[in-house]
This record gives structure tokens, sequence and C-alpha cells, in this order.
């Protein structure tokens, strides 16, 4: 049985320098992404495309959405498995080519630092890593591949 969930954001655009679009450059890109009963988020685009570098842009989004589901389904498993973490960090990275007509990710690659309490449990806690990215709605969505590179350790 299939259920469905609605999400709803808000993205204004604060770059409105007096001008509007009258020309490419006479524009910031800044936005607020905003959602019922959630702090605001300022953002811009990437500073390759005139936006602002103290801001999170549209890339880091898509990176932190794919990190962050991965991540609450790995502990998931972990949880599901009687494999107890205490220290989960991940430092994704990824690769978007520009083309005449637009853009795309190529890939994006997890690298997941995890710290389990049981040595005898890395290699199970390193295979969840596998069911995790079928079950992350995130990575589900995306049309490029994404890899992990996991490093587990018992502390």
């Amino acid at each position: 049985m299939s259920k469905q969930h609605n999400y709803k954001t808000t993205i204004t655009w604060t770059g409105n320098r007096g001008e509007g679009t009258r020309t490419y450059k006479g524009y910031d890109r800044s936005h607020t992404v905003s959602v019922v009963n959630k702090p605001d988020i300022h953002a811009s685009s990437d500073p390759a495309f005139n936006g602002d570098a103290s801001k999170y842009n549209p890339e880091e989004f898509l990176l932190m959405s794919l990190s962050s589901c991965h991540m609450l389904w790995f502990l998931h498993l972990c949880a599901d498995n009687g494999i107890v973490v205490t220290d989960y960090a991940d430092e994704a990275t990824g690769i978007m080519v520009e083309s005449s007509t637009g853009g795309h990710f190529t890939e994006a690659v997890l690298h997941p630092a995890v710290t389990i309490t049981d040595a005898h449990l890395i290699d199970k806690a390193n295979a969840l890593h596998a069911e995790a990215h079928k079950r992350c709605f995130i990575a589900n969505s995306c049309n490029f591949p994404i890899r992990h590179q996991p490093v587990c350790i018992a502390g």
C-alpha cells in the first residue's frame, strides 16, 4: 500500500536592487526559503552564477538532502539490526556539469564516517549503506549515480 506525503515550501526572491532583472548582472540571486513553523534559510546561487558565497545554494541543498536522507535510513537500519551507532558525519561531494542548455549532476559521493560500539559488527554496518541507499527517498528521485565510501570504526 502506498502512502502519499505532501510538502510545501515558499521561496521569496530578495535580490531586487531596484531595477528588477533589467540586466543579467543587475540583480542579486538572494532568496529566502521558508517552511511554516521553521527558521528561514537565506540562500543564493553558486558564486559561479553571480551568487553570494556566504549563503547556501541549490546544489548544496541537493547534496544535503541526499546525505541527510541516507543517514536517517542508515541509522534506522542499524537500530533494527542491533548496531549501536554513537557518531555519524558525512562530507558529501557532488559534480555538476554545465552545458549550453543548463546543467546536471553527474554524480554524488557520500563519505559517511560512522562510529559503532561493537567492532564485530563493522562489516554488517558497512553493508547497511547499500540498503539505506535503496530506501532513500531522495536518492530514488535522482537520475545520476550516488556512490558511498563509508568508514566505520568501533569506539
